[in-house]
């Protein structure tokens, strides 16, 4: 298997950061997921925002239940 980030082979065996081949890479994937630069598609559409940039109040918001 090859490292998602860099390409290098990958040892599975006792690796701590798989499918990653060192921490480094998974440190770099996780500030890409934390940056924003990866997304995962929704059918959802965001949330409605104030003038603020706040989520307006009464609106369900992507992590909110139905209990």
């Amino acid at each position: 298997m090859k490292c998602p980030n860099c390409g290098k082979p990958v040892e599975w065996k006792d690796n701590p950061f798989r499918p990653f081949c060192s921490e480094r890479c998974k440190l770099i994937d996780f500030g890409a997921w934390a940056n924003e630069e990866y997304t995962v598609p929704s059918d959802e559409p965001p949330p409605a925002l104030d003038e603020t940039g706040n989520i307006q109040p009464n609106e369900r918001t992507p992590h909110s239940s139905d209990s």
